[in-house]
């Protein structure tokens, strides 16, 4: 499974996070760095990406338009780039399944558990 992190997300967890999630991206690295909610949205949706984020627009989203994409939210207020790592690899079971089910639309994830909607 491959992430799109948002721009609220440093673009160094993409790499940072390759050994989990291998093929992801940041929307600096396609040219969406300042592009809308829709553009993410519909980049995510193109191409199989799951949107990883700390924005609740994508909340909304993810219940009007429904799947794909599938949007995690990392829920975690303002905190480091290595509390939102650790955060991810902690939860990085519940993200695999939710990706697998294919039907659920938002996932939250924070330190130390994870809530579902």
């Amino acid at each position: 499974m491959k992430l799109l992190f948002d721009q609220n997300l440093l673009h160094k967890l993409v790499a940072r996070l390759s050994d989990l999630f291998p093929g992801s991206t940041h929307v600096r690295e396609i040219g969406l760095r300042s592009g809308s909610d829709a553009a993410v949205w519909g980049y995510a949706r193109d191409h199989g990406l799951v949107i990883i984020s700390k924005d609740e627009d994508f909340h909304q989203m993810s219940f009007v338009l429904g799947p794909p994409p599938q949007v995690v939210w990392v829920q975690l207020g303002n905190s480091s780039t290595a509390d939102v790592e650790a955060c991810i690899r902690a939860n990085r079971s519940s993200i695999e399944a939710f990706e697998a089910e294919k039907q659920g639309a938002f996932l939250v994830i924070q330190l130390p558990g994870i809530t579902r909607r």
